[in-house]
């Protein structure tokens, strides 16, 4: 078989300015799918739309269109608004089935170990205890170290109060009830007022210490990893000599928050918009 002249090869490829053009419609496409994801509203209409995004009406409307036919936009007839549709929420729970917290996390602890020279934990909740899934030790001749699977209850350390502060309200108190809680040091909250005050006060800083509340000795500071519905569907931590640590408890809480930023946002999570910031050097 002879080999095609340029010229007929050419005459054979697709138009490239067709091409241009069809990329041009799946990005505008996307462009108005993340539009409907990230605006609060539950329908928009055409008109708002065009304006938010720049567009024609005409165009938005081709756009809706489309979308409808693969049920990612749905229509009401009597209002004309759009809102997203059953193949948007399937391709949503596809990616949330998919998700694997040890492994998109593990980069993270490697990236938080070498930058603040201290381990770095990722801890899972199990019913009312919380277990260490993976943990990454930094190259230093004195260093923390944690027992992976071994179940502990949320009340005693960081990791364990970063679950228990970002709970809902009701589960909160639900654990409140379950005195008396088991105190692992003269450290150990089991005061069910007092605790759950320390819970406000983590909610409101955004992440959890500990100095020797779980291990005479050590110290740890931990903030939550959360899920689409804003739900702490993990917890990362670092931890380290008390003595050592305590001087370094704001650095580390800073780069260990802009950690579980990252990792809440491919979590499917919405923790940027209510980070928090290391307040005030604990006593």
């Amino acid at each position: 078989m002879q080999p095609k002249s340029r010229a007929v090869a050419e005459a054979d490829a697709p138009p490239r300015e067709n091409t241009g053009q069809a990329i041009a419609t799946v990005e505008r496409a996307v462009e108005v799918l993340v539009h409907f994801a990230e605006t609060p509203a539950p329908t928009l209409g055409v008109t708002e739309i065009a304006e938010a995004l720049g567009m024609s009406k005409a165009a938005v409307h081709r756009i809706l269109a489309s979308l409808r036919v693969g049920g990612l936009i749905e229509l009401d007839l009597a209002s004309r608004r759009y809102s997203l549709g059953v193949g948007a929420m399937r391709l949503g729970l596809a990616y949330l089935d998919r998700l694997d917290v040890r492994r998109i996390a593990g980069p993270e602890l490697v990236a938080l170990s070498q930058r603040t020279d201290e381990t770095a934990t990722l801890s899972i909740r199990t019913g009312w205890t919380r277990i260490y899934a993976d943990q990454v030790t930094p190259a230093r001749e004195v260093i923390m170290t944690v027992s992976l699977g071994v179940p502990y209850p949320l009340h005693a350390g960081g990791s364990s109060k970063a679950f228990l502060a970002f709970l809902p309200d009701d589960e909160i108190e639900a654990y409140l009830t379950r005195r008396p809680f088991q105190p692992f040091t003269g450290e150990t909250v089991v005061d069910a007022p007092k605790l759950r005050d320390e819970l406000t006060a983590i909610r409101e800083r955004g992440w959890a210490r500990s100095f020797g509340e779980r291990v005479p000795g050590a110290a740890s500071v931990a903030a939550p990893v959360f899920d689409h519905q804003r739900r702490p569907v993990a917890v990362i931590g670092l931890c380290g000599p008390q003595e050592r640590f305590r001087d370094a408890v704001e650095a580390c809480a800073e780069v260990l928050l802009e950690s579980t930023v990252r990792l809440s946002g491919q979590m499917g999570g919405t923790d940027k918009e209510e980070r928090r910031r290391p307040a005030g050097r604990p006593a």
